[in-house]
């Protein structure tokens, strides 16, 4: 495994994480708590350092499995959760500092930590960048010892470019893979003047990117990828990061000859990913060992070719980016 520098920090990590949001079970049709333990132990013992979560994926289940994972391993990893989608209703007033202190706390409890290494704003309001009050409360956070750094989620890339005007501001968690390309035009490029680790989540596109889907492929009623196709719960963006599903399919069939044999279409996908390096980590979400397993082989591929990322290129000009490029 590959480890990059995450940004300000300092840290030495993975370049390829451990995306928490489906071991909470929540939004993703359901999950085994055995299956997940097996799934962190598999990517620790692949390298992985890096453990992405939220207090909201499935009510605090991922974060206090994370801890548990912390009990049962000795290596030095570092955990990284989000706080503000506890809000209801979720407005940019809510982002207050008697709001983050009580997650924070809550957070706490759950990791079974003294201090939360970095805490990230959870796909705030727009509004919430225009409010220095606001990271002005985190810095007292951090002031307080409560959390060693803190940074944010974020849907847009104008978002992302808001959010690192705040000096205090050490990571930045956006949605970037070969059907979200808008990140790599200019975000990157200023994140790395600014020394902001960037965290790429959604990196399969919600399974799209993995190639195993088809257009009879039924997900549970319960998975975000049955009820949020159109944005109906949460930004649409979240879920196949914006394609429309057939459309997504024609472009993997695109993408699948450029694969090299014996590989797979999402390592092909991180793989792609980490020929950026403004990147810090990308974080595939995984429930079973196996997911994990593969996902990590992806760090010991050499860079793609400069023929290859113009090929992928050409897809997501032809077929992706008049859907998604405009909207975030």
């Amino acid at each position: 495994m590959k480890h990059r520098t995450f940004g300000k920090t300092g840290w030495q990590v993975s370049e390829i994480g451990f995306g928490a949001w489906g071991i909470g079970g929540g939004q993703w049709g359901g999950a085994n708590d055995d299956e997940s333990m097996a799934a962190l132990h598999a990517a620790v013992d692949q390298g992985i350092t890096l453990f992405d979560t939220a207090d909201v994926y499935g009510d605090g289940l991922s974060e206090r499995l994370i801890a548990r994972l912390r009990r049962e391993r000795s290596e030095p990893l570092h955990v990284i959760t989000k706080a503000g989608r506890r809000l209801s209703p979720h407005t940019a007033d809510g982002y207050n500092a008697e709001n983050l202190t009580a997650f924070i706390d809550r957070s706490l409890q759950n990791l079974e930590t003294d201090r939360l290494e970095l805490v990230q704003l959870h796909c705030p309001p727009r509004d919430v960048y225009a409010r220095p009050e606001v990271f002005a409360a985190l810095d007292a956070l951090v002031t307080a010892g409560k959390i060693a750094h803190y940074g944010v989620s974020v849907e847009t890339v104008d978002e992302a470019l808001a959010a690192i005007e705040y000096p205090g501001v050490a990571s930045v968690q956006i949605i970037f893979n070969c059907f979200r390309m808008k990140p790599a035009e200019r975000f990157l490029e200023e994140a790395a003047k600014r020394n902001v680790a960037v965290i790429a989540r959604v990196p399969l596109a919600s399974g799209l990117l993995t190639g195993r889907f088809s257009p009879s492929t039924i997900f549970p009623a319960d998975d975000h990828r049955t009820f949020n196709r159109q944005g109906e719960v949460f930004d649409k963006g979240e879920t196949f990061s914006g394609v429309d599903y057939e459309t997504g399919l024609k472009a993997v069939e695109r993408l699948r000859p450029l694969v090299p044999e014996g590989a797979t279409l999402a390592q092909f996908a991180l793989a792609w990913i980490l020929s950026h390096p403004a990147v810090s980590t990308v974080i595939p979400g995984a429930r079973k060992a196996d997911q994990v397993i593969a996902n990590a082989q992806a760090s010991a591929w050499a860079p793609l070719s400069t023929e290859t990322l113009a090929a992928v290129q050409e897809v997501y000009d032809d077929m992706i980016r008049p859907l998604v490029h405009h909207q975030w």
